[in-house]
């Protein structure tokens, strides 16, 4: 029976057709918390147990050192006004390492692990995309990264001392007109050919754009598709993807012209080789290499999504946060600080709890990679949720700092990294496609506990394994519905096993149960129901990943929570994020049940979405959760400071947010005196009005001192100041001062 069973479902297609380059891609990295979340059955207790790091204390150092010190050596407005990199800039990054953190110690290098790497980056991301991009690529996917793991012994030895010592700047050249997300339909072609000499040589002909570091590298890990006519290679005529080393000025090789993108204008640009020609040797890890070049790719990607973007965009999420507390209770309005008004301590307390959630799951993911583990799913999950989030809570730190965000110069603190953000959105796979394709159609099957394995066992006639995982995928949906139904009747309390957590977390654990049953039920379903057919349905397939997404972003907040000693000043942060999640999984739900289609989807548009509004998972967070996760950083303390730790805090002294921190500080110490000047309205001792306006008459009458008025004033001086915007000469507009006028500069050409 299972014999003609198998040839059925080969025969009509029932399961999913897997490409070779679907195959390799499925194949690639490793299943880790998200295959809980797939099989419906989390096991807390062991997701509490995988790692969740702190950083080795010279990566620390090295945060703390050399990397304020970069970000004090530039200035970042005149670095985004002038788009080139000085010199001494370069040759500091050069000599402190920051070229080498992917690089062994044998090579020249300072390794680091992958959660230092990714917080390096986060840290100078919100301060400088053009700086970021220099510390990024070659810390990412790229030739240092593909040399350490394909390599040959020759070309470690000479391409990884040169990378570590900035000698060679790296740059990848994958992206082409017609191959963007679809990377593997690339038409970058090399032809195997000998030469006079009898030497195997190639000869290349591409075109490659959006190449980030294109127009200042001199060293191109390029992708193209190789040919073999006369089977040089011994591997036939097609033999595949291919990568291969170009350094700069070899005969062909157009190098050096910019694209612009948004935002910071990094170096971006565009490789162009006509007829370059390369000896066979240049393959990136040999001639056995030659073919294997998407299979590198996507075991480098399988992790490698979880770190630079995730970094770049988290860092930038952290910074909103911080600037939108500090703007939103120095900013005042009808008398009151504008922070204390619901719709902005709304989007100040979401973005501030997203923030804790996101870096949650960064340092999560990235421990997981430091263990070992290649989590393909879970990395573009991290990737295009917080590269997706970040845009959002740009938008909500533009609105809160309003004209102060708008009105560009050296003391916009949010207004660039609003700018950039569609830039990460963009690469590394377009946000749309690793939403509607790529996690729910890598992870309904390589994820599923049974779904692969019968793939697998159709695909080779092995009857006995798809018995056995047929029966064993059947049984899981049997007990799946059953499981969710339980769950539903007692939302999550009925055999969802919580281990030893705050008692104050318990239910959202027995939450994530619940919708994880009916998430592994619903994926079962759409296995069986719409199979082959789910590569068209991107609408279905997104809601989908938007509710894996969101519970695995759950979890890493409440990992964080129990890694970070249960502080119950970040409760807060916890419940908000917590709650805005599961309504983002209640959402995706809703989504689902309503656009499942068939017979099936009858029941679920009627029965089904009749149950999910009786009985939701979650509701949006209320004005009191937002008004007590705004308050969490709207004030400079112990607790502000702390979830800065990974953020570049500038000196008072300095534009931008620097200003903006001193004002902060002396508006929180100068509280305690308008409580008093208050007091004394109250009880008719002063009159009506601003408690700044009234603080001389407050000093004549005794209800402060002299020491105290002045602290007062020199508070409302620095509001003052915090929320001026820049003023730019004729000149300087145009562009026609002196590059060294170019700084924050107010009436008369003085600084505000």
């Amino acid at each position: 029976m299972f014999s003609l069973l198998l040839d059925w479902m080969r025969d009509n297609q029932i399961l999913p057709q897997i490409s070779d380059t679907e195959r390799q891609a499925l194949e690639a990295g490793d299943v880790w918390i998200d295959g809980d979340f797939f099989s419906g059955r989390p096991d807390f207790e062991k997701i509490l147990k995988e790692n969740y790091d702190k950083l080795p204390q010279n990566e620390q150092d090295f945060l703390d050192g050399p990397v304020e010190e970069l970000l004090r050596l530039c200035d970042t407005y005149k670095l985004s006004r002038q788009r080139k990199v000085p010199d001494e800039v370069m040759q500091f990054l050069a000599k402190n390492g920051f070229f080498a953190m992917q690089i062994d110690k044998e090579y020249g290098g300072m390794p680091f692990s992958t959660l230092g790497k990714s917080s390096v980056m986060a840290k100078i991301t919100p301060y400088s995309g053009i700086l970021s991009a220099l510390v990024v690529i070659p810390n990412s996917l790229g030739a240092a990264e593909l040399l350490h793991h394909y390599g040959t012994e020759e070309q470690k030895k000479y391409y990884l001392p040169k990378l570590a010592s900035g000698e060679f700047i790296p740059c990848f050249g994958l992206t082409e007109p017609t191959a963007g997300s679809d990377a593997a339909s690339i038409k970058a072609d090399g032809e195997v050919f000998r030469d006079e000499d009898g030497e195997i040589k190639f000869r290349l002909n591409f075109r490659k754009r959006y190449i980030t570091l294109a127009p200042i590298s001199n060293l191109i890990s390029l992708a193209v598709r190789l040919r073999d006519p006369d089977n040089l290679l011994g591997k036939g005529e097609d033999v595949g993807i291919t990568v291969v080393l170009i350094e700069k000025g070899v005969a062909g090789l157009h190098i050096g012209d910019h694209h612009e993108p948004i935002g910071d204008a990094f170096p971006n640009g565009p490789i162009v080789g006509r007829d370059v020609v390369v000896p066979a040797t240049d393959i990136l890890g040999g001639i056995d290499y030659a073919g294997k070049g998407w299979k590198m790719l996507m075991e480098s990607l399988a992790g490698g999504r979880m770190v630079s973007l995730p970094a770049s965009a988290i860092g930038s999420m952290s910074v909103a946060a911080s600037a939108m507390g500090a703007y939103s209770m120095v900013r005042q309005q009808f008398g009151i600080p504008i922070g204390k008004m619901d719709g902005i301590s709304a989007k100040v307390g979401k973005v501030a709890a997203l923030s804790y959630m996101f870096e949650g799951a960064r340092v999560f993911g990235c421990s997981a990679l430091d263990a070992g583990i290649q989590p393909p799913v879970a990395s573009a999950i991290m990737k295009a949720w917080s590269t997706e989030v970040t845009r959002e809570c740009g938008i909500d730190a533009m609105d809160v700092l309003a004209g102060a965000a708008v009105m560009q110069g050296p003391n916009n603190v949010v207004g660039r990294n609003y700018c950039s953000a569609p830039v990460a959105i963009t690469v590394e796979g377009a946000n749309i496609m690793t939403r509607t394709l790529m996690v729910f159609g890598q992870g309904a099957t390589r994820c599923h506990p049974y779904a692969y394995k019968v793939v697998q066992a159709v695909e080779s006639n092995d009857v006995s394994g798809f018995r056995s995982n047929l029966l064993g995928w059947i049984w899981q949906f049997v007990s799946g519905f059953l499981m969710t139904l339980l769950r539903g009747v007692t939302r999550g309390h009925f055999t969802v096993s919580i281990p030893d957590v705050a008692p104050e977390t318990r239910h959202w654990y027995r939450r994530l149960g619940w919708a994880a049953s009916r998430f592994g039920l619903m994926t079962n379903l759409a296995m069986f129901l719409i199979s082959g057919k789910l590569k068209s349905r991107g609408n279905l397939t997104g809601r989908y990943a938007d509710a894996v997404a969101w519970m695995l972003l759950t979890v890493s907040a409440l990992r964080r929570y129990e890694a970070e000693g249960r502080r119950r000043e970040d409760l807060p942060l916890l419940d908000y994020a917590c709650q805005h999640a599961m309504a983002q999984v209640q959402t995706a739900f809703e989504g689902i049940y309503e656009n499942f289609g068939g017979p099936m989807g009858f029941i679920l548009r009627t029965v089904g979405r009749w149950w999910l509004m009786i009985n939701p998972l979650a509701h949006h967070p209320s004005d009191a959760q937002s008004a007590a996760a705004a308050a969490t950083v709207q004030k400079l303390d112990e607790q502000y400071l702390r979830l800065n730790k990974g953020n570049y805090l500038p000196a008072e002294s300095e534009p931008g947010f620097g200003r903006l921190l001193k004002a902060f500080r002396l508006t929180g110490e100068a509280d305690p005196l308008r409580e008093l000047i208050r007091k004394a309205q109250y009880s008719k001792q002063l009159p009506r009005g601003n408690t700044d306006d009234l603080a001389e008459l407050a000093a004549e009458k005794g209800v402060i001192s002299e020491t105290q008025k002045a602290r007062l004033i020199e508070a409302r001086v620095a509001g003052l100041e915090a929320i001026e915007v820049d003023v730019f000469t004729a000149e300087e507009f145009y562009g026609t001062a002196p590059a060294s006028s170019l700084t924050a500069s107010g009436d008369g050409g003085q600084s505000r």
